[in-house]
């Protein structure tokens, strides 16, 4: 038996808490959780959020606003919502690893994406599967007031083996706030921190997965049950 941790509710092996601390952002970052996102062992969120003075983990399907979801009054014309979904209708600006979308999800010109970009305070990123995300996309209809953001990362996901992504813009949650952190110059040292206790996370799945199993202890003979 290998019991969880009481504050990330992973396995004791996979636990990483001793090494996250919060560190200083700027940009408030808030990851809406649905509730039956299966990755309890190697999902990021948590981790992503408690590494974030400003970051703030919500499970759950549905906020009626913002500042529900959020927890206290803000201004929802200065956030971001990052979500793929079917793709960028049209090439994403040249050098630019994070960029704004219309409605339509066709990308702005450079100018104009950067200076929707500057404006941001916060950010929204969506954890679970494809559909689940989708699910709160379409669940929490405030979010398409908001500026749709995608990637187009500078860094391949530290999953590799672990988990295949159907596209390279397929990042975990962690390693996508990294991706907008890094894009938008902010802490380095937080970007760094979030990186690092993630990797070390997959170094621990690793070495959990590839270790050598315990043979099995023979069963008793029926009637030597002692």
């Amino acid at each position: 038996m290998n019991p969880s941790c009481p504050r990330c509710r992973k396995p004791a092996d996979l636990c990483v808490c001793a090494s996250a601390r919060r560190l200083p952002c700027p940009l408030r970052v808030l990851v809406l959780q649905h509730p039956q996102e299966p990755d309890h062992e190697i999902g990021s969120a948590w981790l992503a959020t408690e590494c974030l003075e400003n970051g703030r983990l919500k499970v759950g399907l549905s906020w009626p606003n913002l500042t529900k979801a959020w927890g206290e009054p803000v201004d929802a014309s200065r956030w971001g919502v990052l979500h793929l979904g079917s793709g960028p209708k049209g090439p994403a600006p040249a050098g630019m690893p994070l960029f704004a979308v219309d409605k339509k999800g066709v990308p702005l010109e450079s100018d104009a994406a950067a200076a929707r970009l500057a404006k941001l305070e916060g950010v929204i990123v969506l954890d679970g599967t494809w559909s689940q995300a989708k699910t709160l996309w379409w669940r929490n209809a405030w979010l398409l007031k908001l500026q749709r953001l995608m990637l187009s990362p500078k860094h391949p996901s530290l999953y590799r083996e672990l988990r295949r992504e159907p596209r390279r813009e397929c990042l975990s949650t962690l390693e996508s706030i990294a991706e907008i952190l890094e894009a938008r110059g902010h802490s380095p040292e937080a970007v760094a921190h979030l990186r690092a206790s993630f990797g070390d996370l997959l170094s621990r799945y690793r070495r959990r997965r590839n270790a050598p199993k315990a043979p099995k202890t023979p069963a008793s003979p029926a009637g030597n049950a002692t």
